[in-house]
């Protein structure tokens, strides 16, 4: 069981430096120690060391939830391995590393029922038998601010009962006030990121995600977008029964994400499809769309549906910034170099005298987004989106210098959170499609060219 959650600043920085400093301190011991092993000796100290690191990750992020559990499921998103340029490490000590951060999205450490039961009481105010007709104890799901429970309400539905970790506003709080810390971790798996608008926004957004009316209504609204469609479902919001702690939408079941990370390859790519088509094409056609995908938020139905959960981060953008997103890739489509530049500069996100040339504009966008942007079919690799990241972040790879005085609108680094956190999910699934023939359909308003994309459109022509 999980001790009770730090709140306070000085508490959750002390653990969160901690966890700096060990991870610190266990890689120069590694390093240090790699002169005198020999190579198998190695290879197992390399293990035990990734292995302690994942573990010390996953219990003191998960035990104080809120913000650091989120940065911690955003690390277990992505391959961060190969931002290291580990490549001599095993698949086995890999996957190891990585299995044990996915416990971030699935099962983190829980808080105690008997917690979880008093926040439910104190929000509608009454014995919790008198809410529900049943109320199973056991967690189903752990988010970063909340534990999820199946219910059954006193009209026979199946529910699914989000609640929040009592303290967790607090918490919040309190990592937004040691945002240095969190920083200081991301910055030892990739230096520059901890500069980029990305993290800037992501924070800003989770404070607005611990009022639960705020994420039902946006639930409830990517739950009427999709009332019918032919392959996407959205679970309905049961909106007489949410409050500022407490999130009920009926029960929807299905297959985890690593069990369809296991489906024959045929199946994972109709996945991955319908996953582009949720997260970047929601974004690109509605203008709103849920802007954190992970995988603890995916679920395949036996009818072959995927459920989407969790609309705690979700956004608005507006016409303009929709049509400059679109407006920038026909030009890096079709290696207009200077018209890229001079949108750039119009928009506001360069200078006018930015050293940053028209080439260099070009090549960061076919390098960053090249898996959009090449019509061709591509199979996506589990390290992809981590080194489309490092295009921009990495000092090493020659933008970030270049790029990282210039402006970054809010909306445009959340759009960037949606292509790689999509492109994280389509590398766990090795998925493999035509990527830039499917946006097409958004980006120049072709006709469909997959079976999907025609049920889609027979769907949105209705």
């Amino acid at each position: 069981m999980a001790q009770e959650i730090p709140t306070s600043r000085v508490r959750r920085g002390a653990a969160m430096g901690k966890l700096v400093a060990a991870q610190a301190v266990r890689g120069a011991g590694v390093t240090l120690s790699a002169v005198r092993d020999s190579d198998a000796e190695r290879d197992a100290r390399i293990e035990r060391a990734l292995a302690d690191a994942a573990e010390d990750i996953v219990t003191v992020l998960g035990s104080m939830k809120g913000l650091a559990m989120k940065a911690g499921q955003l690390l277990s998103t992505f391959d961060v391995l190969s931002v290291f340029g580990t490549n001599s490490l095993t698949p086995q000590q890999r996957e190891r590393f990585q299995r044990k951060l996915s416990a971030l999205y699935d099962s983190a450490p829980q808080v105690p029922f008997a917690k979880m039961r008093a926040v439910l009481e104190a929000e509608y105010g009454r014995p919790l038998e008198q809410v529900f007709a049943e109320f199973d104890p056991e967690p189903i799901g752990a988010a970063s601010i909340g534990q999820v429970y199946r219910a059954q309400l006193t009209d026979g539905r199946a529910v699914a009962v989000k609640v929040q970790y009592p303290g967790v506003a607090v918490a919040v709080r309190a990592d937004l006030k040691n945002l240095n810390l969190v920083v200081r971790l991301v910055r030892t798996i990739t230096p520059a990121l901890s500069d980029h608008a990305l993290m800037r926004e992501l924070t800003s957004h989770l404070a607005a995600e611990t009022d639960y009316r705020v994420e039902a209504a946006h639930h409830q609204g990517a739950a009427e977008m999709y009332r019918g469609h032919p392959f996407i479902r959205v679970p309905e919001v049961v909106t007489e029964m949410c409050t500022e702690r407490v999130l009920v939408t009926e029960l929807a079941e299905g297959s985890r994400f690593d069990d369809i990370a296991a489906l024959a390859a045929a199946e994972r790519d109709r996945v991955g499809e319908i996953l582009f088509r949720f997260f970047a094409g929601t974004m690109l056609r509605e203008r709103r769309f849920t802007a954190d995908p992970h995988p603890g938020n995916v679920l395949l139905a036996p009818d072959g549906k995927v459920i989407f959960l969790d609309f705690g981060l979700f956004k608005h953008m507006d016409d303009a910034a929709v049509d400059f997103e679109i407006a920038c890739a026909r030009a890096a489509i079709e290696y207009r170099a200077t018209d890229l530049r001079v949108m750039l500069v119009e928009y506001g996100v360069l200078e006018q005298n930015s050293p940053v040339t028209s080439e260099l504009c070009l090549r960061l966008f076919r390098e960053a987004s090249g898996w959009l942007l090449t019509d061709a079919e591509i199979r996506i690799a589990e390290n992809t989106a981590a080194r489309a990241i490092l295009a921009f972040a990495d000092p090493r790879r020659g933008y970030f210098e270049h790029w990282r005085h210039e402006y970054a609108p809010a909306e445009h680094a959340i759009a960037r959170r949606v292509e790689y956190g999509t492109l994280a999910l389509l590398g766990k699934l090795r998925a493999a499609a035509n990527w830039h023939r499917i946006a097409r359909e958004w980006f120049y308003g072709e006709p469909p060219c997959t079976e999907l994309g025609a049920l889609e459109q027979q769907w949105l022509a209705q």
